[in-house]
């Protein structure tokens, strides 16, 4: 998922590395996901976050999602203008082998 945010205080990029900073540990604490700035690293307005969630069930992975970006709402650090969400099921990919079972015998 890819949340795009816009800072409106502030006004440098020590104050931007400040909220995404906050934003992606208090994400990676609360819902063990992965957490990083994916893009406009060098504008101090735009911040562009990625998440990933892992899981069995895409019901799951997808509930985990919509929590995050709830979260990253009502932290209120910076107003959400954009959420992308895109989810993968491996399990359904042409290109993915099967894994072989090493540990039967």
């Amino acid at each position: 998922m890819t949340i795009t945010l816009h800072l409106g205080q502030g006004g440098s990029l020590k104050a931007k590395r400040k909220v995404v900073r906050s934003i992606t540990d208090r994400v990676r604490a609360r819902f063990n996901a992965a957490a990083a700035e994916i893009g406009s690293q060098d504008l101090w307005q735009r911040i562009e976050l990625g998440f990933t969630v892992c899981g069995n069930e895409p019901a799951h992975v997808d509930n985990q999602m919509g929590s995050i970006r709830r979260f990253v709402e009502r932290l209120a650090l910076a107003e959400i203008t954009d959420v992308r969400l895109e989810l993968i099921n491996l399990k359904e990919m042409t290109w993915a082998p099967a894994a072989p079972n090493d540990w039967e015998t």
